[in-house]
């Protein structure tokens, strides 16, 4: 299992951030002359759950898990024949990546864009997905080692 450390590093910085750099009795040596009484404003208990809204706020848990949704739902939204020749592999700046089996799958859903775009828009409104895009299978790439000879390679279609 690889461990992705920059995420681990990226999260650590988001929550430095968010909570603050000082630690609390930092903050209160440094606001003692500000200091309040009991029943002021603001010195109400905060309920977890607004933290918690807060957190997933901050770091739009919730626009992730609503991505993942989508992505698990592919086949309610498009058919098991269709979800199984295809899956959602990206969302991103309101286009939403579908890697198919092939090409002639990848066309046969192009058609049906309109259709499954609707579909999105009506079950995920949050998505915003502006348009779809479908990709056939990647060809194997003949560049291999240091010395390759430029051209097309071997042509044949693929897919």
């Amino acid at each position: 299992m690889k461990i992705n450390f920059d995420l681990a590093d990226r999260f650590y910085r988001q929550m430095l951030a968010s909570v603050g750099k000082k630690s609390r009795d930092q903050r209160r040596r440094e606001n003692k002359e500000n200091s309040s009484k009991p029943f002021e404003p603001g010195r109400d208990p905060v309920k977890a759950a607004t933290s918690i809204d807060g957190l997933l706020a901050d770091f739009d848990w919730l626009g992730k898990v609503q991505k993942e949704s989508l992505f698990l739902d592919w086949e309610k939204l498009v058919g098991k024949e269709s979800a199984e020749a295809s899956k959602p592999v990206d969302l991103n700046a309101g286009v939403l990546t579908v890697q198919c089996r092939s090409t002639a799958w990848a066309t046969q859903l192009r058609l049906l864009s309109e259709q499954i775009l609707n579909r999105i828009n009506q079950e995920y409104p949050d998505q915003d997905v502006k348009f779809l895009k479908f990709v056939g299978p990647a060809a194997p790439s003949w560049k291999k080692g240091p010395r390759s000879v430029p051209g097309r390679g071997p042509r044949d279609t693929y897919g």
